[in-house]
């Protein structure tokens, strides 16, 4: 058993090294999942509590492998403040010249290593929640200027993280997700930054690197597509890789290969092609469970223009939104992108099913199955419509894996697709598993000739009911036309819609400029208005408007949503 570490894990400031503004976002509260916050206390907090839980929570009582899987709730928010956000945060301000934020970053942490001895209790079960630990240290060291001299206590602290993290990787690589690009990317940098520390240092570094060349060869598609089919799993990736690649540069080690360096200029890509760039917003396709990793900045949790910008100056060379508080972490890290990034176009990313459509004022995503990947989301041909930031077509995100009616975020009638016979597009086999995974047919790929874009898709579920749809994007409106033919006896077609309000004219659904109409078979028909559920943050759920009809043969329904 390791020992614990002893404070101080960062010593005093010597000179004020302000290199961008300072993340004052958890000056005078906490946060969970970047919607939830409290006061911040006078004394550090319970590291074992769970505000959205109320079943008892494990302690540092037992060995971490002893600790059930589940039983106690969603355990994330049990683990949310051990990924030592607020270190990150904190030292930006204390290198600023805050003395207090860093005689509160000591106590806390000391707190932490007293309350969480090595490999007891929940903090310690997950070796993915170690590792963003490793890359948050490292990154508060680097921007307090303590990474080549740090204190012994910090030097204890990152090695027992590292034992951990070394011990079970083989697990993480076999998730085929980002648990092994977090794990790679934590002992590729704790093991560098342990060198001349401990033996084991090299080896933890060259292990590292080996698994971040692997997991970007076989998770990352060759147009940027994330094994994961999600926006935010991606910019976690991406955050991962950027971290790796600054700190490489930073400590001038040798490069990564040319094959990682262009998988993840197109993970780049992907991430700023389905960004909205006047609000840094993005659609909440796919598994959203509220990570967001290297929180150098103070902005928004669901804006995206901090991690497209790092990626983008590491990974293309360029800027990609010009001034801005998303340029913090290019400060903090010693980063500059030179050129400026070319404008966002209509593309196709096929290798994971997206078709994305824009023009100067809107995007629309057309999500369709291409899975060499498990499908965490019954979501085929759900369309996302974003037109002057506002999202006006919307998915309804994950709101948690471990709660009461949480199974429903994941399904087919929590998107804007065709829902048959009342039933998910694939059958669940468990909680995060899918079986008799569609397939894509007659995908068309993205048509712009600069008036309008189009692309299509469609798929056969087990059950012989099948969808095609396809979208054409205009200055001034989206139309959706669904061929539904095949073997079911219902098909219902919803529409998520932006909060607004929304009130039915005749068979028109009205919000403002916005108008929505639908026909079946070249007839129109009177949609039902009601209310459905969205998560946008992790463990948070709001009410929304929906539109709803149904019909019960094959056909043709058009939707045209003008603005």
């Amino acid at each position: 058993m390791a020992p614990v570490a002893q404070p101080p894990f960062f010593r005093d400031i010597e000179a004020r090294s302000q290199k961008a503004e300072p993340n004052h976002s958890w000056d005078d509260s906490l946060c969970w999942f970047g919607c939830r916050r409290v006061p911040l206390p006078d004394t550090p907090p319970d590291w074992f509590a769970n505000p959205f839980s109320k079943t008892t929570q494990p302690d540092a009582s037992r060995d971490w492998w002893h600790i059930p899987d589940f039983g106690t709730g969603d355990i994330k928010g049990l683990w949310e403040l051990s990924r030592l956000d607020w270190a990150i945060a904190w030292a930006t301000t204390s290198a600023c010249g805050d003395a207090q934020a860093l005689e509160r970053l000591n106590f806390w942490l000391a707190d932490w290593t007293y309350r969480n001895p090595p490999y007891k209790g929940p903090n310690w079960k997950c070796g993915q929640e170690a590792s963003i630990r490793v890359m948050h240290l490292a990154a508060a060291a680097w921007v307090l200027g303590q990474d080549r001299t740090p204190e012994k206590g910090l030097v204890d602290l990152l090695r027992t993280h590292l034992q951990r993290i070394a011990a079970t990787t083989s697990y993480a690589i076999g998730q085929q997700n980002n648990h092994g690009t977090s794990e790679a990317a934590a002992l590729f940098i704790g093991g560098s930054f342990l060198a001349g520390h401990d033996c084991r240092a090299d080896a933890w570094s060259s292990r590292g690197r080996r698994l971040l060349e692997d997991r970007a060869a076989r998770l990352i598609e060759t147009d940027g597509c994330f094994s994961q089919y999600s926006v935010t799993y991606h910019r976690v990736m991406l955050d991962t890789y950027s971290l790796a690649e600054a700190w490489r540069r930073y400590r001038d080690m040798p490069m990564f290969s040319a094959q990682l360096r262009e998988r993840l200029a197109a993970a780049t890509d992907w991430l700023w092609s389905i960004t909205e760039a006047e609000t840094g917003d993005a659609p909440n396709i796919g598994a959203n469970d509220g990570a967001r990793l290297l929180q150098l900045t103070g902005t928004d949790y669901r804006d995206f223009r901090p991690s497209i910008q790092l990626a983008a100056a590491l990974f293309r060379d360029s800027d990609a939104f010009g001034p801005g508080p998303w340029n913090s972490p290019l400060g903090w890290l010693g980063v500059k992108g030179r050129k400026t990034y070319r404008a966002a176009s209509s593309q196709s990313f096929d290798r994971g099913g997206y078709h994305f459509l824009r023009n100067k004022s809107s995007l629309a995503v057309l999500r369709y199955p291409r899975f060499r990947f498990r499908p965490s989301q019954a979501d085929a041909l759900h369309v996302d419509l974003w037109h002057k930031g506002v999202n006006l077509l919307r998915d309804a995100g994950t709101y948690s894996y471990n709660a009461e009616g949480a199974e429903w975020f994941s399904s087919t009638a929590a998107h804007n697709t065709i829902e048959f016979d009342g039933r998910d597009q694939m059958p669940r086999l468990g909680r995060f598993l899918f079986g008799d995974w569609l397939e894509a047919e007659t995908v068309e790929p993205v048509l712009d000739d600069g008036v309008k874009a189009s692309a299509e898709a469609a798929y056969t579920d087990a059950r012989g009911a099948r969808h095609h749809r396809a979208v054409t994007l205009s200055a001034v409106s989206l139309i959706c036309r669904d061929t539904i033919s095949g073997k079911f006896e219902a098909a219902c077609l919803r529409w998520r819609l932006a909060p607004g309000e929304w009130h039915i004219e005749g068979d028109i659904v009205r919000n403002g400029n916005c108008s929505i109409a639908i026909e079946f078979d070249g007839m129109s028909i009177f949609p039902t208005l009601g209310t459905t559920e969205e998560s946008r943050y992790y463990q948070q759920r709001i009410a929304i408007p929906e539109i709803w009809v149904e019909v019960r043969r094959p056909g043709i329904f058009v939707t045209k949503v003008t603005f």
